[in-house]
């Protein structure tokens, strides 16, 4: 259901953007579906997607690193579908050795991205997350919602941990297990408060070329609907963009 919102008066520390894009993620209609429960959303109606770009219209009292007038990106892998698992592919130190996962149609996209090794989830093997060179992982980011804790485990290094960017309920119990019994192997669930100190780092990435966006569609905000249902598919291939 939409509804129509005033526009919002920053508090103290916001800024109010006038938006020119935003993207969709899979944690946008995971915490529509109220996945995320009794955590977030904190109150209705509830505005989605935390991947946005604008100019800044207003500021709080309290901001002294905007003002009005600047223009602002924010950008909040396991499967390319996921939305940002295309930066957890890229990588910008040669020592690190990148396994990534993905669908068929993808894994020559996935490795110009710059993973060493790329499976297919369909088959045996990359169902069970082997490593082809038998590596285990000293980390994986979760971006979707298929493999249990039991998938991981075996194929984790002895303090390897696992990082879920959209954690549900059965994640949030593993978490505790794993706290309780004071497991060297983790998973960690990943309940993000972006810093301007490492977006800005992200954006000098790909000023220097080291890591792309991959868009995957554009739509009017009029097909919002559209977008909605691509990323609930879960086989988009990179960013799903609403513009108005």
């Amino acid at each position: 259901q939409h509804v129509e919102v005033p526009v919002p008066t920053p508090s103290n520390s916001e800024v109010l953007l006038k938006l020119e894009a935003i993207s969709l993620n899979p944690v946008d209609w995971k915490t529509q579906k109220g996945m995320l429960r009794p955590l977030f959303p904190r109150k209705f109606p509830f505005t989605p997607t935390t991947d946005v770009a604008g100019k800044v219209v207003e500021v709080g009292p309290g901001v002294k690193n905007f003002k009005p007038g600047d223009k602002v990106v924010t950008v909040l892998s396991h499967l390319v579908g996921g939305g940002l698992s295309e930066y957890a592919v890229a990588k910008e130190n040669v020592t690190v050795h990148v396994t990534a996962t993905c669908g068929a149609r993808n894994i020559e996209l996935v490795k110009n991205l710059g993973a060493d090794e790329v499976l297919d989830y369909k088959t045996p093997e990359g169902a069970a997350l082997k490593s082809p060179s038998g590596k285990l992982y000293d980390a994986v980011i979760h971006c979707a919602s298929a493999f249990p804790w039991s998938v991981f485990e075996p194929n984790l290094s002895e303090k390897g941990k696992v990082v879920d960017i959209t954690p549900g309920p059965s994640a949030m119990w593993t978490f505790a297990i794993k706290k309780l019994t004071f497991s060297k192997k983790k998973l960690v669930p990943l309940l993000l408060i972006p810093k301007g100190e490492n977006l800005k780092y992200l954006v000098d990435l790909v000023k220097e070329g080291k890591i792309k966006t991959i868009i995957d569609s554009k739509h009017s905000l009029s097909k919002a609907e559209d977008a909605w249902s691509k990323s609930i598919e879960g086989h988009a291939t990179g960013k799903i963009i609403v513009e108005p």
